[in-house]
């Protein structure tokens, strides 16, 4: 909820001219019934009388918005004695009723209403209007008065709240384009990570085998060396797609891409053991049953990033990789490959598996990679449809 103070304009230097244009004008209106009273002697320090009080009652009006139960009281009460006052005083009690609040509001409209009784009796205007009928009038006026003010107030509680929500609205549409940003940029990097980490793996695996053996023959070294012309050019390729979306959000290069799933998964198998790695590969999965695309897709990055662990870490082992699908009981998966020796002479993010868990946890499912004697496990399930 608001305060008065929030929605409450700051005063320009025209807004302000206004309103005491105006209230000099209902001060100027009631002063006129001097002229229309005969006071006899008594005209002239009334009128000095008047005057004072109404330059006091315009002094304190310039502090209505600091002190507004202060100076709508005092100034209500000042026009007891001072038709000139009668300008500030209204001009106070709107400002009042603007933060629509009762207890200041029903306040300065007793003290308006006590003042305009006490001004008809000290005017001593002749007694041709019955008591009540002022009474009345003096009622009606004063509840108009702060019933105008409530509308103000109301109007400009309305104007606040609409732009205060405009501004929310904008600021959450920026925040909701600047999240979704990010999240595109950290699914391109996932991509990037789960590609080029494949590639590259394959790329040290086979320059290393180069460097190190002394035994390979000329067309051993040519096809090693093919192989790593290859998958660099695979590499260059994919990474090209992957800075051309970063560069360009808009195109959607490497989105648009037809993107791996479940039956790629034998086809990544088959490059690795042509790459001279040792894969064991079992699938359970019921007849004529088709899994859900971002599922296989998930699964494919699974194994993809399996391979290249194994590659990196554990040379010269077998992986085992075994997968059950159900569609009443999802996708459950197993890669299994004895723990390499030393130290792997590619370089490593070590973010690969964080990577992983995130994109299997965002379709519902669970993973977990842990050591089970002599073995690295790579275990986890995904629901059928996400």
């Amino acid at each position: 909820m608001p305060t008065p103070s929030s929605y409450q304009p700051a005063l320009t230097r025209w807004s302000s001219f206004w309103r005491y244009l105006g209230a000099l004008a209902i001060s100027a209106v009631a002063t006129a019934t001097y002229v229309e009273v005969d006071l006899g002697d008594t005209l002239k320090w009334r009128l000095w009388v008047d005057a004072s009080l109404g330059l006091v009652s315009l002094l304190l009006v310039h502090r209505r918005r600091k002190n507004p139960l202060f100076v709508g009281v005092v100034t209500g009460l000042l026009a007891s004695f001072s038709a000139s006052a009668a300008g500030p005083a209204t001009l106070a009690a709107v400002s009042v009723a603007t933060s629509r609040r009762w207890t200041p509001i029903v306040a300065v409209g007793m003290a308006n209403l006590v003042g305009a009784h006490v001004f008809l009796w000290y005017l001593s205007v002749p007694d041709e209007i019955p008591l009540w009928i002022n009474g009345v009038i003096n009622v009606v006026a004063i509840s108009a008065i702060m019933g105008w003010g409530m509308f103000i107030g109301s109007r400009r509680e309305l104007l606040w709240t609409l732009r205060d929500r405009a501004e929310r609205a904008e600021a959450e549409r920026d925040l909701r384009s600047d999240k979704a940003r990010g999240d595109e940029r950290a699914r391109i990097a996932r991509e990037m990570h789960d590609v080029l980490a494949h590639r590259i793996s394959q790329v040290s695996m086979h320059a290393g085998a180069l460097a190190f053996r002394e035994d390979l023959s000329a067309a051993q070294m040519r096809s090693s060396a093919g192989v790593i012309q290859e998958q660099a050019n695979l590499a260059l390729t994919d990474l090209r797609a992957v800075l051309g979306v970063l560069r360009d959000p808009g195109t959607g290069e490497l989105l648009s891409k037809p993107q791996p799933g479940f039956g790629d998964i034998e086809e990544l198998i088959d490059e690795a053991r042509l790459a001279g790695m040792s894969v064991e590969y079992a699938v359970s999965l019921p007849a004529e049953a088709q899994l859900p695309e971002r599922v296989g897709r998930t699964l494919y990055r699974i194994v993809q990033e399996g391979l290249t662990n194994a590659r990196k870490h554990a040379a010269g082992t077998t992986v085992f990789v075994q997968i059950s699908a159900d569609p009443e009981q999802g996708i459950d998966f197993v890669m299994r490959n004895p723990l390499g020796f030393g130290t792997s002479p590619a370089p490593g993010s070590r973010l690969g598996l964080i990577g992983l868990t995130e994109r299997t946890e965002l379709i519902g499912g669970e993973l977990e990679h842990r050591k089970d004697g002599s073995m690295f496990v790579l275990h986890g399930w995904i629901p059928w449809s996400t």
